[in-house]
């Protein structure tokens, strides 16, 4: 792997920087892989625009700020329209697709899940953001799913893991149920 970049952008309460931590984590202790975060958000807790970045490397991250992200996260319209232009031409798009409606560029793969509606049927819509990071691991593959796992359950509240693993299955499977057909070839391992 080369230096990738991703942002993943949404609402404050949508678990948007737990995502990246998760996916940080992922990266450094589960799949021996280097990355580094940054994150930023609104003065209110819940509710306003939030954003976290991150580089996913083979090697040291030297630079923990990213220029074009090669994948760009969604979970609300409000963090499409504010970063959709920094996205990479051949960038990965990964939305929500109940809540952004995406203007994509010609031959840009793009992937959406109703990511809500599938944590509210699990029982709780907090865990939206888990049933993304399932998606996102299955288009992306940038990191192996055993990982993934792995750092979900230890990054959730104790207590909670068995609702945030389901969270995270029903993400991988929806992409088996729905968009195989749709994932580009480059994509597919």
């Amino acid at each position: 792997m080369a230096r990738t970049e991703i942002r993943i952008t949404g609402m404050g309460g949508q678990g948007v920087v737990l995502s990246g931590y998760i996916i940080g984590r992922a990266c450094t202790i589960y799949a021996d892989k280097h990355a580094t975060m940054i994150q930023s958000f609104g003065p209110e807790a819940r509710g306003s625009a939030c954003s976290t970045t991150l580089a996913v490397s083979d090697t040291e991250v030297l630079y923990p700020y990213i220029q074009r992200p090669d994948v760009f996260v969604v979970m609300s319209g409000e963090g499409y329209e504010k970063y959709r232009d920094e996205l990479k031409d051949d960038g990965i798009l990964v939305y929500e697709k109940d809540l952004v409606r995406p203007r994509l560029k010609k031959g840009q793969p793009s992937f959406g899940v109703p990511s809500t509606r599938i944590a509210e049927s699990l029982g709780r819509s907090l865990v939206q953001n888990i049933v993304m990071l399932g998606f996102f691991t299955a288009v992306t593959k940038l990191l192996p799913q055993d990982a993934m796992r792995e750092a979900v359950k230890s990054s959730v509240p104790a207590g909670t893991e068995e609702l945030n693993m389901a969270a995270f299955n029903r993400g991988l499977e929806y992409v088996d149920e729905t968009a195989a057909a749709l994932i580009p070839e480059e994509v597919r391992s």
